[in-house]
């Protein structure tokens, strides 16, 4: 399967509609054609394949599926790794099954996004997590496969924490003096940097006022301990000194496509996928301005038939095209998990 690697904010909605829609077309008749599971779904919708014109006449399969079925549109010969979702340990996970394609698009189509946002140089990385979490690369979970991907961007790298999740300070001050006065990438996941590295940090002489952090994940905890993002920005701002923060949304069942926070703290959808509201009660698609259901669209899905899916998460979305950022594409806002949802945030996992 082969995808232009264009400018990721490139595409203004018509030409993305048309582009985009003919890209999901391709994918959905190739998981019509290889996933037997995907093909009883479509074929319950009495769906006839010449009948799309756009993506969203794609039936979405609910995210949750991935938990109770196998779905795959390779043959088992031919996949690479497994990735995981995050969940509490009683909990049910999902499965993503990788080839080589859809593992290689995820990398390629992740670099092209985040350097739109940070630049195209590789940068001295602090990972603010432990490197136990990537021990096994073959099945890690939606934590390890953020670490991994985003290690891409790093020259040289250090994670912040021991294997007993204590903060190296002393590491930090080593590696901060080794590369003084350059700008260093920091990625972890949002929760965790708020329960592990802020609270430490803020009893350390650490400046990080050079630094670039990107972050995802575990907004829900934080959300009930009433901490907002911009409390979560300004407190950081305040201990360290890092400014340029940027939150991203992002999920294993879509690795790669995952949608960063502008300048004006707009979640931004690239050309290579798209995101629908679509209301609860009937799942239509709703309007500008109106909360709903969050449904993502990806292009990379090949290996496995998850690339029109419903989340279980409430947004809403803002405009298109005309962010102040000069992003062309749908800008939008995260609320959160709809209530009784599982919490399976990447950073929900560490106990």
């Amino acid at each position: 399967m082969l995808i232009d690697l264009i400018d990721p904010y490139s595409l203004k909605k018509e030409e993305k509609m048309q582009w985009l829609s003919k890209i999901l077309k391709e994918l959905t008749e190739h998981h019509y054609n290889n996933c037997i599971e995907y093909k009883k779904i479509l074929d319950a919708f009495d769906i006839s394949l010449n009948d799309i014109n756009n993506y969203t006449d794609i039936p979405f399969l609910p995210v949750r599926l991935f938990k109770e079925f196998k779905l795959a549109s390779v043959a088992d010969d031919n996949l690479i790794k497994t990735l995981t979702s995050s969940g509490t340990t009683s909990s049910q996970v999902s499965k993503i099954y990788l080839d080589r394609i859809t593992s290689g698009l995820q990398t390629k189509v992740l670099i092209k996004i985040v350097s739109d946002f940070i630049g195209k140089s590789r940068f001295p990385m602090i990972i603010l997590d432990t490197s136990a979490v990537i021990k096994d690369r073959k099945m890690f979970s939606a934590r390890g496969a953020g670490i991994i991907g985003f290690s891409i961007f790093a020259r040289e790298k250090i994670f912040a924490f021991d294997e007993n999740m204590q903060l190296d300070i002393e590491g930090l001050r080593n590696f901060l003096q080794k590369y003084s006065g350059q700008t260093i990438l920091l990625f972890g996941f949002t929760f965790m940097i708020w329960q592990y590295f802020y609270k430490e940090i803020v009893k350390a002489d650490i400046d990080l006022s050079n630094g670039i952090l990107i972050h995802g994940g575990g907004w829900k905890k934080l959300i009930d301990t009433a901490v907002n993002p911009e409390i979560f920005k300004q407190s950081l701002k305040t201990a360290c000194g890092i400014s340029r923060i940027h939150d991203y949304y992002g999920m294993v069942e879509q690795t790669g496509t995952i949608y960063v926070e502008c300048e004006y703290g707009h979640m931004h959808a690239s050309v290579f996928s798209d995101v629908c509201i679509r209301r609860a009660k009937d799942f239509s698609i709703a309007n500008i301005g109106e909360r709903g259901l969050i449904e993502v669209v990806s292009s990379l899905p090949y290996s496995y038939p998850g690339h029109i899916l419903l989340t279980e998460d409430e947004g809403i979305i803002f405009g298109e095209d005309d962010c102040p950022c000069g992003r062309y594409g749908k800008y939008f806002k995260i609320f959160g998990r709809i209530n009784n949802a599982e919490i399976r945030g990447c950073s929900d996992t560490y106990e």
